[in-house]
């Protein structure tokens, strides 16, 4: 499983005892100090540059100053100490729904979205990727009403149907799926924009991937598919053999809806074609889209998945998926090392995006931080159609540090203590 684990301490017994009182502190320097903040002590974990063992890490300026095995806290202005936690890149979540606040019921265009922020950091997430809620028609409402207002950094996959995910009814007019006015839109907002969707497609043609395709290329962007139904016209093994370009994005791989494992428990032939041909493969666990006999099965053939993403909406955060550290944490117990879970869930991600930019810790990158707590135990994930499975990890968030500003602090561990605070003043 994991490679490595630094030496632990209880944070149970932190609260009791007081523990915290030297977790975070003022260096008290008369002069201007070289950091803002110290992770100090942590087991650091960046898939980028294969990082994975104990290493401080200095933030200046909201960006990442220096990765070492020892930094002097007398640099720093305040230094947290992070022992026997997990530092990994802020996590990216490819595949989430957020846009909320229109009044529209039952509708992911609406009242099924969640905000951002109030499900992100806590998770340690610090970046998603809106999976195709809005359409050319509505997306500038959407990145006026949710984008530009989040603390959450917000991408998007610009749906092909131009009302975006209003319903059943909506998501199935081809007439409604037109390519340039989509690629248009995409290339309007292209720092915002990462891609085309194609969803929930009930009928037997191709039409859906092909105009999101043709929108794709006018733009640049690759095109993520949930493949809705699987027909003899309209095949699993054609679209990843022919349709598919590299770089585009297979969405709920473990979801056995569209033939992902054949009837004798087996990986689709096609899966493998695709991947060799370049195509990512995303998880989108969802309240429908993640089967543990899925997963089991194609993983045990050694197919894993490029990304780890949660499809957020308030039915799945509300049944099995919970959120990404519980979408992850069953990536722990299917087998995979931490470091791998970390790598699908942060690097992988941000390449997938093409945002290159984000999902490592190297030196001038932004300081989007997560710092995870793995514990131990007998615990039980539950898959999308009910079924559990038990682990003995499970990750926890502790800490989450967006553009070097702490956003999320479980346990207070950059507060100081009670006592060491004058009465009347606040904690800083």
């Amino acid at each position: 499983m994991d490679r490595m684990m630094p030496s632990r301490r209880s944070f149970l017994g932190l609260a009791a005892g007081g523990g915290l009182l030297l977790a975070s502190r003022l260096t008290g320097t008369t002069q201007a100090a070289e950091f803002d903040l110290l992770l100090r002590g942590g087991h650091v974990i960046d898939p980028r540059s294969k990082v994975s063992g104990l290493r401080d890490v200095a933030i200046h300026n909201g960006r990442i100053a220096a990765i070492a095995a020892r930094i002097d806290p007398g640099r720093a202005s305040q230094t947290v100490d992070v022992t026997g936690l997990y530092v990994s890149p802020g996590l990216i979540d490819p595949h989430v729904h957020v846009y909320a606040g229109t009044g529209e019921r039952n509708s992911l265009t609406g009242d099924r979205s969640v905000y951002p922020d109030g499900f992100t950091f806590r998770a340690g997430v610090t970046t998603v990727a809106d999976a195709g809620c809005a359409g050319w028609r509505n997306f500038e409402d959407f990145k006026e009403r949710i984008i530009d207002r989040s603390r959450t950094r917000v991408f998007a996959f610009l749906n092909i149907v131009g009302a975006g995910m209003r319903g059943v009814k909506l998501e199935q007019d081809l007439g409604d799926m037109q390519a340039r006015p989509a690629a248009d839109m995409a290339l309007r907002h292209r720092r915002v924009i990462v891609g085309v969707k194609t969803a929930h497609y009930a009928g037997p043609e191709f039409t859906p991937v092909e105009r999101s395709l043709e929108a794709g290329s006018h733009a640049n962007i690759p095109v993520m598919v949930d493949f809705g139904r699987d027909f003899p016209q309209r095949r699993l093994e054609e679209l990843l053999a022919t349709k598919l370009r590299p770089g585009d994005i297979y969405t709920h791989v473990y979801s056995g809806l569209r033939r992902e494992l054949t009837p004798e428990g087996h990986a689709n032939p096609g899966l493998a074609i695709g991947r060799r041909r370049g195509i990512l493969f995303d998880v989108g666990h969802g309240g429908g889209s993640f089967a543990w006999r899925v997963a089991t099965g194609i993983i045990k053939e050694g197919f894993l998945p490029d990304t780890i993403s949660t499809d957020l909406h308030t039915g799945s955060m509300n049944a099995g998926m919970h959120d990404m550290l519980n979408v992850m944490s069953k990536f722990l117990a299917l087998g995979l090392s931490l470091d791998d879970v970390i790598l699908r869930s942060t690097w992988n991600c941000a390449r997938a995006l093409k945002q290159e930019q984000l999902g490592h810790l190297s030196v001038g990158a932004a300081a989007d931080i997560a710092v995870l707590r793995l514990e131990t135990g007998d615990f039980g994930f539950v898959d999308s159609f009910g079924a559990r499975r038990r682990g003995n990890k499970r990750l926890c968030c502790e800490m989450t540090l967006r553009d070097g500003r702490i956003v999320y602090d479980l346990n207070g561990l950059s507060r100081p203590d009670w006592t060491t605070i004058p009465e009347g003043k606040k904690g800083k």
